[in-house]
């Protein structure tokens, strides 16, 4: 699962804030499953304690209300050529994934790609106004896996016309694009111009709580169901609920498996048997220079890629788990917020280092786990008697693609419940993202949007611990607690369905929150006093009005992380009334007004959540969901977009990926891998067209 804003830790804590983190978490989202992400930014460029002071600025492109990102991986200098060569066959088997998530966010996906990509690649002659707009366009399409908002799920559309596409196609075909003959370009862009143009057509990616009488399966644009409706699931059993496609062909319903198929032919190939064939490749490219332990992990995953089995894929996940190389990765169908079953894993790849300095601190902080499972607000029959505390590495990314964004600034892996009580899980903390994120970001919104003088004072103080903290708390103590019902013979998100990564999202968040104010912190180190607990409830609170800023349309929030920060604050109002609204000169703010009642709240909520996640029960998820976090004050959205404008920042971040080049020697071998830093999106998504092209 992600996590979507900062967190922090310890003594070695304090260190690790003031290393790592940034403002921008003040409208934070958060993933299921694993995930948290960076939500909010601020203003004006912040000094970053923890990187090179020769390091350029991390913003270098913007196109609208987005920000183009380049990431920087120091550490990757420092590991041994080995583990070099691994990183560098893995990173390209992460780009040959890519593809895949475009298929999975639209039937017309991969056809708009390949159409915007040659047009970009083949530009002579095309009239430079149409360029530019198709460009920027473009930019937003690789920035979103498609042409639906990845965190609204709302689809944008572009500033040319359909004659403007038309005649850069023209161009780009008359210069050697191959999406000739004009026939066939004139049938392909009459096929894609509701899929591009057309408001109405397809609005939404993912719809899990459609208006009444329309199904979510059929509301939502994805590619994970065709021709299918809930109803058709009735009694249906799905041997591949993670890595297939559900399809009606001809009146039956069909499991479309992701998969190459095994050399024996016992087993066919399946739906992106190419991009999985070729990621096999490089993977095997990188056996012969892992340790042992990762070894078995590599083949691992190729055997999952050619039959697709859950069985292959919870041996990976185990085999996984218990590997503690520096290089480390994902490649595989993890992350269900697409779904609006919460069932299908969308494609997702990505290659790290481990930030030594930083992945100590970490560690330490690993060695309470089972403190805070015990003093958990939930009853005991739901406590892990020897919880196994996950793996938890402090990483800079070398690449991220598919379903991966670069606001996830945390990740705990894997998604299964069962591989997580008998085995462990891995926390990654992604402090390149971070320190990105942060140099990019400044101050302004903590003072637009914080109501006093002191919470501003403490807000500045200790935000970058704050928000290291609460990621490092949410993926450690927060996604790997708890414990399910032995009478539950599934996973949890197969009872809770389309709430449930709303529900672990917030459970994560909540555990942190909760343990904000237990003195162990401040015996740990973790925190130097309570003011800094203080400064994280502020936080919160301010995020439920900032993050309304990504909702400029509507009255529904649809992505699981902001449905989980809404659910939060919106209970603590109705339960306690510890945050209240307050105006002040035409502007509203949400103010904690009793710390010790919001934790109480926190409290109640968390033991509610636990009770649902352990017992499965679907109808308290629902009601809980629907009730607090779905729903908003449109009122208040309007005014937060008219503020947030006059700041004049990004909303939303994509990132670009360091590039690894391979150094031959005379003898064929590679002698070094040097890490590169394109700073350029167009430059590098083209690339990576060539490479998912072999």
């Amino acid at each position: 699962m992600r996590c979507l804003s900062l967190r922090h830790k310890p003594c070695f804590v304090f260190f690790l804030a003031l290393f790592l983190l940034s403002p921008a978490a003040e409208a934070k989202n958060r993933g299921p499953r694993t995930r948290t992400r960076l939500g909010s930014t601020s203003g004006s460029p912040a000094a970053q304690p923890g990187a090179p002071e020769a390091q350029p600025a991390s913003l270098v492109d913007r196109v609208g209300q987005t920000g183009f990102l380049q990431l920087y991986s120091e550490s990757f200098k420092n590991v041994r050529l080995k583990e070099k060569i691994v990183a560098y066959w893995l990173c390209m088997a992460a780009i040959a994934i890519h593809p895949i998530v475009f298929d999975q966010n639209s039937l017309y996906g991969l056809r708009e790609k390949h159409l915007l990509e040659q047009i970009l690649k083949h530009p002579a002659g095309i009239d430079p106004l149409a360029l530019k707009k198709i460009t920027a366009f473009t930019k937003l399409f690789w920035a979103n896996r498609g042409n639906h908002n990845a965190f609204t799920s709302r689809k944008f559309l572009p500033e040319f016309t359909l004659e403007e596409l038309r005649a850069a196609a023209q161009q780009a075909m008359k210069n050697g694009a191959p999406i000739g003959p004009l026939s066939k370009l004139d049938r392909e862009l009459e096929e894609l111009r509701r899929a591009v143009f057309d408001p109405a057509f397809e609005p939404m990616l993912t719809v899990k709580n459609p208006p009444k009488g329309k199904d979510p399966l059929e509301a939502s644009s994805n590619n994970l169901y065709q021709g299918v409706r809930t109803s058709d699931l009735l009694g249906f059993e799905e041997k591949y609920p993670l890595n297939s496609r559900l399809a009606m062909v001809r009146g039956n319903l069909v499991e479309q498996v992701y998969r190459t198929g095994a050399g024996s032919g016992n087993v066919p190939p399946g739906l992106y048997s190419a991009e999985l064939a070729r990621a096999s490749r490089y993977i095997g490219y990188a056996v012969p220079y892992a340790s042992p332990s990762q070894k078995k992990v590599l083949l691992d995953l190729i055997r999952y890629y050619q039959t697709g089995s859950p069985a292959d894929w919870r041996q990976f996940n185990i085999d996984w788990v218990r590997d503690d190389s520096s290089i480390d990765f994902t490649n595989g169908f993890i992350e269900v917020y697409k779904d609006p079953r919460g069932m299908k894993g969308a494609s997702q790849a990505f290659v790290t280092v481990v930030d030594a300095m930083m992945d100590k601190l970490m560690k330490d902080f690993v060695a309470n786990a089972a403190y805070f499972e015990q003093h958990a607000p939930w009853e005991d029959k739901y406590k892990l008697e020897k919880p196994y505390p996950p793996l938890a590495r402090a990483v800079e990314a070398l690449i991220e693609t598919g379903d991966f964004e670069v606001t996830t600034i945390g990740e705990n892996l894997p998604n299964e419940t069962e591989i997580h009580d008998k085995y462990g899980s891995k926390s990654f903390i992604f402090t390149g993202s971070t320190r990105a994120l942060n140099h990019a970001t400044g101050d302004a919104v903590t003072r637009e949007f914080a109501y006093s003088p002191e919470e501003i004072e403490r807000a500045v103080k200790y935000r970058e611990l704050a928000d290291d903290l609460i990621t490092t708390m949410h993926e450690i103590i927060g996604h790997g607690s708890g414990k399910m019902n032995p009478r539950l013979t599934r996973e949890p998100a197969y009872y809770i369905k389309e709430y449930y990564s709303t529900l672990e999202e917030t459970r994560a968040d909540l555990m942190a929150l909760w343990n904000l104010f237990d003195p162990k912190l401040i015996e740990m180190g973790a925190v130097p006093n309570l003011e800094a607990a203080k400064a994280v409830y502020d936080r919160e609170a301010r995020a439920a009005l900032v993050q309304l800023r990504e909702v400029p349309t509507g009255d529904t929030i649809e992505e699981d992380h902001r449905r989980g920060t809404q659910l939060i604050i919106n209970y603590v109002r109705d339960k306690t009334g510890a945050i209240e609204p307050v105006e002040r000169e035409g502007k509203t703010y949400l103010v904690v007004k009793d710390y010790d009642k919001m934790r109480q709240g926190v409290g109640m909520l968390l033991a509610e959540l636990m009770r649902i996640k352990a017992e499965g029960d679907y109808d308290s998820a629902k009601a809980l969901v629907t009730r607090y976090g779905i729903h908003f004050n449109k009122a208040w959205r309007d005014q937060v977009l008219e503020r947030y404008k006059k700041l004049d920042l990004p909303i939303y971040w994509a990132g670009i990926n360091p590039d690894l080049k391979p150094i031959f020697g005379a003898n064929g071998k590679i002698r070094d891998v040097q890490v590169l830093y394109p700073r350029d999106i167009v430059k590098q998504q083209l690339r990576y067209v060539e490479i998912a092209g072999k």
